[in-house]
């Protein structure tokens, strides 16, 4: 079958034929950009010669009797975008992918989950559309669903080939492309600081939400709460690029060094504000958005202990610089982290559907921009600026040619106790508002409220 790696862009002259379980199993981490580990992939195949379309993701489910109706929703959400975006897929293929738990073999993994993997079989044969092929990728090794002939599928499965050994990742170099580690090592690069560290940040988010509350619920107040988090923010892209290269090992740990647990509770709570944060998107190119990204990072890990909530918007900000700057594996891994921090965060729902049917983020770009040559040229009081964020998202909708659902590369599980119950049904997103409540969204309420009561609690 011929693929074209979409994660990088087009590129027509690029087509390499994979030859069965080994080559597909070899090319998935090429697919996704990182290795997906603990996750359901499922590929869409166009035509004769099978070609690569659309892709989805979902973490493996922990409670097998959650499996069928998850395997029904990933298939309907992969042929129906699949519909949407190009043409109804011919054929699909399925990994599932996952290493031992502790007292486990790797071979009795794969046992434990082909149930899941039946499952979705029946889910997509349920759609007239077949499963070409079931993969099972566990601690380095590759088993067949599909085939019943233990001469090429062994029981003790069949071990992956070396890293840059195969044809798939001599293209790969060839076109740039690149496999940055595996799914836990880039969500590990935005989780939240754990104790002892966290302390001094939830006490500095505490101070700040007492101050800051009854600012933002003011009409006033609100504008100049919006101006002093911009003007932080841009202090502290500025700081963090004027430090010197430490390498990508360090960087992180260098850029948390450089942000004080008092600057980054200001953005963080800042940025709870639609407008502030549609401003904020703003920054999506050049150097602007290669600092801005390590400051949406940065301040993802700040948003520690009962804040957890609040790190919906520094992520769904690193998922859309991310998405921008084509960089579309990081911009997943963000916004779906955005989306187990807040499952109904209305701009990381759009932003997540919208690069997961590989859309181009040129049409927000222009958006954003011309909002920005708009307000610099009327002023700050320009009324342009009150539905700048309604018609960031209309943008998003309009390109996805529908009121878009929640994408389906998101693993709710470990979301905040308060959301604990595991959710993957699609809802459509609220539209744009209207009328005098335009400037203040349906994100922007419930965040609002949110920063209102952790303010409440921290003056009891």
């Amino acid at each position: 079958m011929n693929k074209r790696d979409e994660t990088s862009g087009p590129s027509d002259a690029q087509q390499i034929t994979l030859r069965g379980p080994a080559d597909l199993a070899d090319a998935l981490p090429y697919l996704m950009g990182f290795h997906p580990n603990d996750s359901v992939v499922m590929v869409a195949l166009h035509g004769g010669l099978g070609r690569f379309g659309g892709r989805l993701r979902l973490g493996i489910p922990p409670e097998p009797e959650e499996w069928a109706p998850v395997a029904a929703q990933l298939a309907q959400c992969l042929i129906e975008g699949s519909e949407r975006r190009e043409s109804r897929p011919d054929a699909i293929v399925v990994f599932l992918c996952q290493d031992p738990v502790e007292g486990e073999s790797a071979p009795q993994t794969m046992e434990r989950l082909r149930p899941l993997a039946q499952r979705l079989r029946t889910a997509c044969g349920a759609l007239d559309v077949p499963v070409l092929e079931a993969l099972c990728i566990s601690d380095g090794r590759y088993w067949s669903y599909c085939c019943p002939d233990e001469r090429c599928c062994p029981t003790e499965g069949n071990p992956l080939a070396l890293p840059g050994t195969t044809v798939m990742a001599a293209a790969a170099a060839y076109a740039g492309v690149q496999v940055r580690g595996s799914l836990r090592d880039m969500e590990t690069r935005l989780m939240p600081w754990e104790p002892p560290a966290s302390k001094e940040q939830e006490g500095a988010l505490d101070s700040a939400g007492a101050v800051l509350v009854s600012r933002i619920l003011d009409v006033d107040g609100r504008g100049e709460v919006a101006r002093e988090t911009l003007a932080l923010a841009r202090d502290l892209m500025e700081r963090l690029g004027d430090a010197p290269p430490a390498g990508s090992a360090g960087e992180d740990t260098r850029d948390d060094g450089l942000i004080s647990a008092e600057e980054a509770a200001a953005v963080i709570l800042g940025i709870q504000d639609r407008e502030t944060r549609d401003r904020a998107a703003e920054w999506m190119e050049g150097r602007e958005a290669e600092t801005a990204l390590r400051l949406w990072r940065a301040l993802a890990r700040r948003c520690v202990g009962p804040y957890v909530e609040h790190a919906a918007a520094p992520l769904t900000l690193a998922g859309w610089v991310s998405w921008s700057t084509g960089d579309e594996a990081g911009a997943r891994v963000a916004l779906g982290l955005a989306l187990r921090a807040d499952p109904a965060y209305t701009f990381a729902q759009l932003l997540h559907e919208a690069c997961n049917q590989g859309l181009d983020p040129e049409t927000l770009r222009s958006c954003l921009r011309g909002e920005r040559v708009v307000r610099d040229g009327d002023g700050p009081g320009s009324a342009v600026q009150e539905h700048s964020a309604a018609q960031e998202h209309s943008a998003v909708q309009e390109h996805s040619g529908r009121r878009t659902e929640r994408g389906a590369e998101h693993r709710p599980a470990r979301a905040p106790a308060a959301r604990r119950k595991r959710r993957v049904t699609h809802r459509s997103a609220p539209g744009a508002a209207s009328g005098p409540r335009s400037a203040l969204s349906r994100d922007g309420a419930r965040d609002t409220r949110r920063l209102g009561h952790r303010g409440a609690r921290s003056r009891e």
